[in-house]
């Protein structure tokens, strides 16, 4: 397994977490196998949005052993009621509900308190005027959560809680043909056929933002929604071709300021089918090659999108990461101080390019890396 920084947090995740829907109504000898399989394959992480009680108590017990090292992300502003989850913005029903989720998962504290499915700028205003960024930021002060966290499906929203300073870690959902979608309060449109009528080309510039957003600041991305709920794994994708889970985990993987893609796996074999994503060779987790057969009103051409494909570099440039650092400054319109040292901190630098153009000719999507360089050479100064 390999591990990753969560922003700027201190915490060290595996780039493979859980998401708790999978454990949902099992029974504790089906939840103890699926525990038992993450905690051996080196996973360290869970998010947990449900209010469920059971599963609290479930996650509690098992996770007790590795409470030290396992990283533990739980949702304000959900409360369960008649067996149901359900969101909550009223501060007594957010109060209680995450002091009984404390009680029930007895670990006396989580590391990221999550402010659960903020979607709109309404929503965003309840949040930090209606008392509730105020709980979290108390339960942090009193040690019982480590880090404030949010949860989001709008790039607009998210990037302005993350440009407020109030949030450490970002929960969003992360796939190709989400990213390709512009902003919108309503989370069905992501699912609904319509939405990709349309012409779209490459990553949304409000999608792109965030990352950039998320990378300068220091705040970790845990992915959510990483196969669409399933539907980029049939046909029945809005792409209209099938992708692979391993594909699907590396897209994710290689987007700016992601730490963890939490796999929402509801059965072992699942679970097991996302964990060997450590173990896929390159060729398996080519997602450049699924996008060949995407509809024709989907096309990348021209944008970065971070694939590698223009490795190996024969003066040893780490082209991906040149871009993804030109990209956020020249969406800046500056160098931010941050940007500036995760540059300097490469092996090589744009200025090493020799235009051989190696890196073109490998290139799926058409980006003319050449310029690029040079433009990161100007814009960083080597």
């Amino acid at each position: 397994m390999i591990y990753r920084p969560l922003g700027n947090t201190g915490l060290s995740v595996s780039e493979i977490g859980l998401g708790c829907e999978g454990f949902l109504k099992k029974s504790k000898s089906e939840a103890d196998r699926m525990f038992s399989l993450a905690l051996e394959s080196g996973v360290n992480c869970m998010d947990m949005y449900s209010p469920d009680p059971e599963l609290h108590s479930l996650v509690g017990r098992v996770i007790s052993e590795n409470r030290s090292s396992f990283v533990l992300q739980a949702h304000f502003c959900t409360t369960w009621q008649d067996g149901q989850y359900k969101a909550v913005r009223e501060m007594s029903s957010v109060r209680s509900s995450f002091e009984k989720m404390i009680g029930a998962l007895g670990t006396g504290h989580v590391d990221v308190g999550m402010i659960h499915y903020v979607d709109s700028e309404k929503t965003w205003s309840q949040i930090c005027e209606g008392g509730i960024m105020d709980y979290a930021i108390e339960c942090k002060r009193k040690g019982i959560i480590s880090h404030i966290g949010m949860s989001s499906h709008n790039p607009l929203v998210a990037l302005e809680a993350v440009k407020s300073g109030l949030i450490e870690v970002l929960m969003f959902s992360v796939n190709p043909c989400y990213d390709m979608l512009a902003p919108d309060d309503d989370v069905e449109k992501l699912f609904q056929e319509n939405s990709y009528s349309g012409t779209l080309n490459g990553v949304d510039p409000a999608r792109r933002a965030l990352y950039d957003a998320c990378l300068e600041s220091g705040v970790g991305i845990t992915v959510m929604k990483v196969f669409g709920g399933g539907d980029l794994l049939s046909d029945n994708s809005p792409a209209g071709k099938a992708m692979t889970v391993p594909q699907c985990i590396h897209y994710a993987l290689t987007r700016p300021a992601v730490s963890s893609v939490l796999v929402g796996a509801h059965s072992p074999e699942e679970l097991r089918a996302a964990l060997d994503y450590e173990n896929s060779t390159d060729e398996e987790k080519d997602y450049t090659s699924a996008f060949a057969g995407f509809r024709k009103n989907m096309s990348w051409s021209g944008h970065c999108m971070y694939c590698g494909h223009c490795a190996p570099c024969p003066r040893g440039i780490d082209i991906a990461s040149v871009m993804k650092f030109l990209n956020l400054a020249k969406a800046q319109q500056a160098v931010p101080e941050t940007v500036r040292e995760h540059y300097a901190s490469l092996s090589s630098f744009a200025s090493d390019c020799i235009g051989c153009g190696a890196c073109q000719s490998r290139c799926p999507f058409g980006v003319d890396v050449i310029s690029a360089m040079r433009e990161a050479k100007e814009m960083f100064g080597h």
